[in-house]
């Protein structure tokens, strides 16, 4: 149980900050959608989203999936009103896995530099879950499949025909709601989850030195 209360906790703090990182940088880049909305605050019931932070999340928790994941409700901002309409939705979509990636980094250099800081066992072994939760939440986001953030970072560098379609299909996906989650998530666990769990392994023992 405290094992899972852990989790819940880690994974919460971690795609909260992510969708944070979304609203600083479309408030940075002149749309402050997010500001309006209240929804750059750290309090996570402001970010919570019942599925994607807490269903998901525990049942993949509970039957043992190959990794672990979870979404917390986007934060709401306006394309049309970032200063740079061509690569400003890609700035704003990496800013999330960026921040995980950078959560890891920290804790990740907390546990290589342990013998200097003096952290106990416990808190080393709670920093490198942190840094094995941010992975994945920072490369299933970076997925260039529509709605994920990859479809949009990526966006900019494609032709102009396929970056259409690319948002057609998120458009798409975002209509069936529910059920388009579903079938992203199916997809991936049938079709790449060994694959994901095997890069997630490798990136977290490069980041943690063990």
């Amino acid at each position: 149980m405290p094992e899972t209360i852990l989790f819940v906790v880690v994974l919460i703090l971690s795609i909260v900050l992510h969708e944070l990182a979304h609203g600083y940088a479309a408030n940075w880049l002149g749309d402050p959608t997010a500001r309006l909305a209240g929804r750059l605050t750290l309090n996570p019931i402001r970010h919570i989203d019942p599925l994607g932070s807490l269903l998901i999340p525990a049942l993949l928790y509970f039957t043992q999936a190959p990794f672990l994941f979870g979404w917390a409700k986007p934060v709401p901002y306006n394309p049309y009103n970032l200063r740079n309409q061509r690569w400003g939705e890609s700035f704003v979509a990496a800013a999330g896995p960026l921040t995980n990636l950078l959560l890891a980094a920290i804790f990740a250099s907390f546990i290589r530099f342990a013998d200097v800081f003096g952290f106990p066992p416990e808190f080393l072994q709670v920093a490198s879950f942190i840094v094995l939760i941010n992975i994945v939440l920072a490369l299933f986001n970076a997925i260039p499949f529509p709605p994920l953030d990859g479809s949009k970072i990526i966006a900019p560098f494609l032709p102009f025909g396929i970056a259409q379609k690319y948002q057609a299909l998120g458009k798409t996906l975002e209509r069936l709601g529910f059920i388009g989650l579903f079938l992203i998530i199916f997809l991936f666990i049938n079709i790449f989850a060994g694959p994901f769990a095997r890069l997630v392994g490798t990136i977290h023992t490069a980041f943690v030195g063990i």
